[in-house]
């Protein structure tokens, strides 16, 4: 019963119903599939009797689409610990299942997702996540604002004003964080085609441009759906925000590394992105990432972004 009345119905996943643009019949069916996985996960987490059963059932996705499943069930279990009498403990106890801990960074985005449907004052508070990741939950949230509520959030280009979560104290970089997610929801917004991402990041206040970058190049690496040489042009058109782009680049190689979940795409998008593997890629990401979480005059989150982004650009030759 709770899978049935808390689950939205696949049809959301449309691209015809969100309106987004349509490359290809190959690649409106690699995004409607990746959100009918999501929605499958979200449903998993709503009815599994415990994070056990639910990890086993995500377990049966294919390698392919499975990242997004537990992402989906990220949100699920957050939007569980914000109903009334629900509990607060549902997305602790799934990431400390085996599965939860690999797909740690997918399942923190999927709990931005239900920040985005949920009231603040039933938001999670932002010491129960880890302080260098915790920054995920608002590329979550970005990404939902974006794939959602498009006209507001991509045509319009609005940006929320004083943004209070994790702390006032970053309010500023929160709404890059959330720039990060709105950029990764462009790639399915724009239906992969890159000369339409690019014209729409173009539209943006240039100082959004990085952030941009970075979600659609983690989206292009994680979700795949552009040939080789699209993904060169992509690379081209970036110009000098090639970094960022390859920093979400590798840091998607990462996510399907750490997972298990690595695909022949994933490499050639690496490979065109960062002029890297794709494990040399997410490599990179685990060396650079710093050794001390706490936020200084940066957080700490964006310290290893620009380190990653750097040492990308060094190894890979992804600057010429």
């Amino acid at each position: 019963m709770r899978r049935r009345i808390l689950t939205p119905d696949d049809s959301e996943t449309s691209l015809e119903k969100r309106g987004f643009h349509v490359k290809s019949p190959q690649s409106r069916e690699l995004l409607e599939t990746v959100g009918k996985k999501f929605l499958l996960g979200y449903a998993h987490a709503m009815e599994a009797r415990t994070p056990e059963q639910c990890e086993e059932w995500l377990g049966r996705i294919p390698v392919q689409f499975r990242g997004f499943a537990y992402e989906g069930a990220g949100m699920g279990y957050a939007m569980l610990d914000g109903l009334p009498f629900g509990g607060r403990e549902h997305v602790g106890g799934f990431l400390a299942r085996p599965g939860g801990e690999l797909q740690q960074y997918i399942v923190l985005v999927g709990a931005g997702w239900a920040m985005a449907r949920l009231p603040r004052f039933a938001w999670p508070a932002a010491d129960r996540f880890d302080p260098l990741l915790r920054w995920l939950v608002l590329d979550g949230y970005g990404f939902h604002q974006a794939y959602f509520k498009t006209g507001k959030y991509v045509r319009q280009q609005y940006r929320e004003p004083g943004f209070p979560w994790p702390s006032r104290r970053h309010g500023d970089y929160a709404l890059r964080a959330i720039d990060q997610g709105i950029g990764r929801a462009l790639w399915f917004v724009c239906g992969t085609d890159v000369g339409l991402v690019t014209r729409t990041v173009a539209g943006f206040d240039p100082a959004r441009h990085g952030d941009l970058y970075a979600g659609i190049g983690l989206a292009a690496t994680y979700a795949c759906g552009a040939s080789e040489e699209e993904l060169g042009e992509l690379a081209r058109r970036a110009g000098e925000h090639r970094g960022q782009l390859a920093q979400g680049s590798a840091f998607a190689a990462d996510a399907r590394v750490r997972a298990g979940l690595l695909l022949p795409e994933t490499d050639v998008a690496t490979r065109a992105l960062c002029g890297l593997s794709a494990e040399r890629a997410a490599a990179i990401t685990r060396e650079v990432r710093p050794a001390v979480s706490a936020d200084g005059e940066l957080p700490a989150f964006e310290v290893w972004r620009q380190r990653i982004a750097g040492a990308v650009l060094t190894h890979g030759g992804a600057n010429t």
